[in-house]
């Protein structure tokens, strides 16, 4: 077990004023480190609780493998997918506005090459309009321009371990085999993505392969992305200063995460089908990453038979980041529920 930081401030970098040290306060593991884990730690840090973070790996590969932009994904059950997601959009316009967070307000188009209506959480973003044919690449046939907070992940990662340092909470790097492992607190909240499969016990869990690549950016300042359905081939643009992110894929029962030749050059090829000034981009790195998929998102509370509760938050597959503020201020509220 190694402890990676112990509530060390670092330099430059004030802790938030409703940070309080409460003797009462609830004690609270978090099990991962990925975006979900990062973030529910720190709702609960800077709410008062005092958390640990423990996780095989901090923060999380497949976090730091995602592309990554706003928008739910893929993901049920709607009802609840729509109310996360709404929180953590405010969220990320905040951060948008802050330095060094990794998180920006873009402009760009989402297209399709079938006439397809927009997704209807597109329609009430700012700067929603219809793109004209010939705003579109060569294929496509109807396409859509919104603005949209556009993530550079391992920037942002960074920020949440900032910020949740900050916060007083302690992150651990160690793997966790059992939830009822008398090391863990009263509380623990199960933010393992895949890793809920053995620890778990959950079926449901699938994993999905996702890969990008990551190129110099010859002058883009847009994200483009193509609305592919269920398809395992994606199209996306995302430009994070000088480099820009490519995808990307989405292979279904393939939880392997060895770079794969054939399908970055399939990614590379259709990155430059729609922007043509990517054909020349230097490759600078490939990230590979697995989501964790299910049925429906579960955030819910278990009563082990010990007495431990423990609060799932796992299996949001391609929407983690859209989700994470929403599923985190959930968790938060679950907790204040218990009575």
């Amino acid at each position: 077990m190694r402890i990676v930081a112990s509530g060390r401030l670092p330099p430059g970098y004030q802790r938030p004023a409703t940070v309080l040290a409460v003797a009462n306060a609830e004690h609270v593991t978090v099990i991962g480190a990925g975006v979900s884990g990062l973030t529910t730690a720190i709702v609960l840090a800077e709410d008062g609780h005092r958390v640990q973070v423990v996780a095989e790996e901090i923060p999380g590969r497949t976090s730091l493998a995602a592309g990554a932009m706003w928008g739910p994904y893929l993901v049920e059950p709607k009802d609840k997918v729509d109310r996360w997601s709404r929180h953590s959009l405010d969220v990320f316009r905040t951060l948008a506005s802050e330095p060094n967070t990794g998180v920006r307000i873009t402009s760009g188009i989402e297209a399709s090459r079938h006439a397809d209506a927009p997704p209807d959480w597109a329609t009430t973003l700012p700067g929603f309009q219809p793109c004209e044919p010939d705003a579109l690449p060569p294929g496509f046939t109807t396409g859509y321009r919104f603005e949209v907070p556009l993530i550079d992940m391992p920037v942002y990662l960074d920020y949440l371990q900032t910020r949740l340092i900050a916060a007083c909470a302690t992150l651990t790097q160690a793997a966790v085999t059992s939830l009822d492992d008398p090391a863990l607190s009263p509380v623990v909240v199960n933010c393992t993505g895949l890793g809920a499969r053995q620890l778990a016990a959950d079926t449901d869990l699938r994993p999905i392969r996702g890969q990008h690549v990551v190129v110099t950016n010859p002058g883009l300042t847009e994200f483009f992305s193509e609305d592919t359905g269920t398809s395992p081939d994606l199209l996306c643009i995302y430009p994070h200063g000088d480099t820009v992110v490519l995808g990307g894929a989405a292979v279904a029962s393939r939880g392997d995460l060895d770079p794969d030749p054939e399908a970055a050059e399939a990614i590379l090829r259709r990155c430059a089908a729609a922007e043509p000034r990517l054909a020349q981009a230097q490759v600078l790195a490939h990230r590979i990453g697995v989501r964790p998929t299910r049925p429906a998102v579960r955030v819910e509370a278990e009563r082990r038979a010990d007495g431990r509760i423990v609060l799932h938050n796992y299996g949001h597959g391609g929407a983690g980041v859209t989700l994470s503020w929403g599923c985190a201020r959930e968790v938060e509220s679950m907790i204040g529920d218990r009575g």
